[in-house]
């Protein structure tokens, strides 16, 4: 990828870590722990440094308390497994990870790494002459593509393909513009998340609906506002039938806390120091030190060149 600004590389830490944990095969280290998420996370992070090659650098992780979304709505992710026995130990491996690299690392009591994301994204863009790709493996992050940001969700699986994100890809994958993802999900609802959405309105439908009327709070007012009938006569084109109408008024108040469980918080209790990510140096002997007890030989060449390296080839060439 070309980008005139200075680029920013924002990992997604949680999703990341739960796409290699499912999708890399187990793997054990010199004492017998499981570290393929460890291996994962951190093979999908220096491929991903080699090939943008960022001038800043930073890591979002979830922090282990309950949210503002599980206060505002207590069934929010209440049907989602709690993690895996076997990946708990590996979280603290993976930060050792981070932090031998001499990357930055943000964590906030009550808010998702997503919100972190968010906020980071929306302040770099506010305050510096940078572009931001956010690593992820999740697509509720999509919603935060716009000019200064895009999303790269790395490949699931060996037969996988990298994809980058914009805003037409959005829109292509989505079938609604980034920022409308939130509204799409408020009236379809979310299963991983335990976000009900409207009862009986899928993603085709709600896709028309919101194509057609923008937003949550734009159709609802269009509900308030026009005859029944009116309405029916357009929904054909907008996705309004009888029964679609019947679903909505029912869902009401589903609908908007859905929408706003969906979308991602531009306002976490963070400031981007944005110069503290400049990519620096580091002690390349203690990640390949790390590498070797966790048996991650074939990572020590994604490595990237520490001081004396660079020093090196400047005098050969």
């Amino acid at each position: 990828m070309t980008v005139d600004q200075p680029l920013f590389l924002l990992i997604d830490g949680h999703a990341l870590i739960y796409r290699a944990y499912h999708g890399y095969p187990n793997l054990n280290d010199q004492s017998g722990r499981l570290v393929n998420a460890v291996y994962g996370f951190s093979r999908i992070l220096l491929a991903a440094i080699r090939n943008y090659e960022p001038e800043y650098l930073a890591v979002a992780f979830d922090h282990k308390d309950p949210t503002f979304r599980h206060k505002a709505f207590e069934a929010y992710k209440a049907h989602r497994e709690a993690m895996p026995d076997d990946l708990i130990p590996q979280i603290d491996l993976i930060k050792q990870v981070v932090t031998a690299l001499n990357i930055p690392q943000f964590e906030v009591s009550g808010f998702e790494a997503d919100d972190l994301v968010g906020t980071i994204t929306k302040q770099a863009a506010e305050k510096e002459q940078v572009t931001t790709v956010v690593v992820t493996g999740d697509k509720d992050l999509l919603q935060l593509v716009d000019d200064h940001t895009k999303v790269f969700i790395p490949a699931r699986g060996k037969f996988g393909k990298d994809i980058l994100y914009n805003s037409k890809r959005v829109e292509e994958k989505m079938g609604v513009l980034p920022n409308q993802v939130p509204e799409l999900k408020g009236l379809m609802g979310d299963a991983s998340d335990n976000i009900p959405g409207v009862k009986g309105v899928g993603k085709k439908t709600a896709t028309k609906l919101i194509q057609s009327f923008s937003s949550v709070d734009i159709l609802y007012k269009q509900l308030d506002t026009k005859d029944d009938e009116v309405l029916v006569k357009t929904g054909k084109e907008t996705g309004l039938s009888k029964s679609v109408l019947s679903k909505l008024r029912q869902d009401k108040e589903k609908a908007f806390i859905s929408t706003e469980l969906a979308t991602i918080s531009r306002q976490a209790p963070i400031t981007l120091d944005l110069a503290a990510c400049t990519v620096k140096e580091y002690d390349k002997q203690k990640i390949l030190d790390l590498f070797s007890e966790l048996n991650f030989h074939s990572l020590q060449g994604l490595l990237p060149e520490d001081q004396f390296e660079t020093a090196l080839q400047s005098t050969l060439f």
